[in-house]
């Protein structure tokens, strides 16, 4: 008799990580994927911290083939408001027979503890589909698979505002001065995911003006119209 697949909710945030660890995860066979929760800000309507419309979101849910469960937090979201949403969401998801979340950290061990530790409190667990992977590799892999993304949110105090809105080709990588993490793993920078394999076709995506905002600079992207 075939064991019953295991409910895991993806923690999708449309960037580079997220869409390597979802990959990877498709890869087991014993793990039945339900859906992406993602939190987007309103008043902005756009993904929150990295500054993605809403338009695009739902396109990349779209071409991935997923349910999309949004949790809505206010702008300058603080903690206890957070965690009280995201809660709402985890009961939610257990009803439907969820047990686990999955997200695409690497290595941040204070990060993986504070999830842990909140999705124990509603008797989930955590999965880390690329943990302690090395970042070098990881940045490789993802060009080499075929994925495709945008700089889409820099930290200027880590990293030069001019890499907003690049692609993330060979260059980008071969750019990110010494001490830039080659995934972004300290919030040096955010990305979109335009293309790869877990898409069933890409999204065109056109670039719009760079913006200063709360100390961070975004890249606006639009989806391109034929």
């Amino acid at each position: 008799m075939t064991a019953k697949a295991e409910k895991v909710l993806f923690c999708w945030s449309g960037g580079k990580d997220s869409a390597m660890a979802l990959h990877a995860l498709r890869q087991n066979g014993n793990i039945s994927i339900t859906g992406l929760l993602t939190t987007v800000t309103d008043d902005y309507d756009r993904i929150s911290m990295h500054g993605v419309r809403r338009a695009l979101l739902l396109r990349q849910a779209e071409e991935i083939g997923l349910p999309l469960q949004e949790v809505r937090i206010p702008p300058q979201c603080v903690n206890p408001i957070y965690e009280s949403r995201m809660k709402e969401a985890m009961l939610l998801q257990k009803e439907s027979g969820v047990t686990s979340v999955a997200f695409g950290d690497i290595f941040l061990e204070d990060l993986r503890e504070y999830r842990e530790r909140n999705l124990a409190l509603v008797a989930m667990k955590a999965v880390f589909p690329i943990w302690r992977r090395d970042t070098r590799e990881l940045a490789r892999d993802f060009w080499e698979m075929g994925f495709r993304a945008v700089a889409v949110c820099i930290d200027p105090r880590k990293l030069s505002p001019e890499f907003a809105g690049r692609e993330l080709d060979e260059a980008f990588f071969q750019d990110l001065p010494e001490g830039v993490d080659s995934c972004g793993e300290y919030g040096e920078f955010h990305t979109f995911v335009y293309d790869g394999p877990i898409f069933s076709k890409g999204i065109a995506v056109e670039r719009g003006e760079v913006a200063e905002r709360d100390g961070f600079y975004f890249c606006d992207l639009k989806e391109k119209m034929a």
